[in-house]
């Protein structure tokens, strides 16, 4: 199972996106495809998400069961920690700590 989420991207990514994935919600792409497809799916990502953001999950032989890839700006940035990936929080702007 592969689940990919973009925001704020072009038309033309979406459109591209809907020719390998099913669009369950705006931005909300759902499939089964094999590594190869997943990689280019990415690839494709890379290439026209612009000033959007992206991330991509699946299913793998993990501790957690899945993987993910991020790209663009985004509070939440990937963490591996013990071998396994979590999700840190960045701040948010003009916060203030302490």
């Amino acid at each position: 199972m592969l689940v990919t989420v973009v925001e704020n991207a072009p038309p033309r990514l979406r459109g591209r996106l809907a020719i390998w994935l099913l669009e369950v919600r705006a931005g909300v792409y759902v499939g089964n495809v094999s590594r190869r497809v997943r990689e280019m799916i990415w690839a494709t990502i890379e290439k026209g998400i612009g000033e959007g953001n992206a991330v991509m999950a699946w299913s793998t032989n993990t501790e957690s069961g899945f993987d993910f890839l991020t790209m663009g700006a985004n509070r939440r940035i990937p963490v591996e920690m013990d071998g396994v990936k979590l999700v840190s929080f960045l701040p948010e702007n003009g916060s203030e700590n302490g």
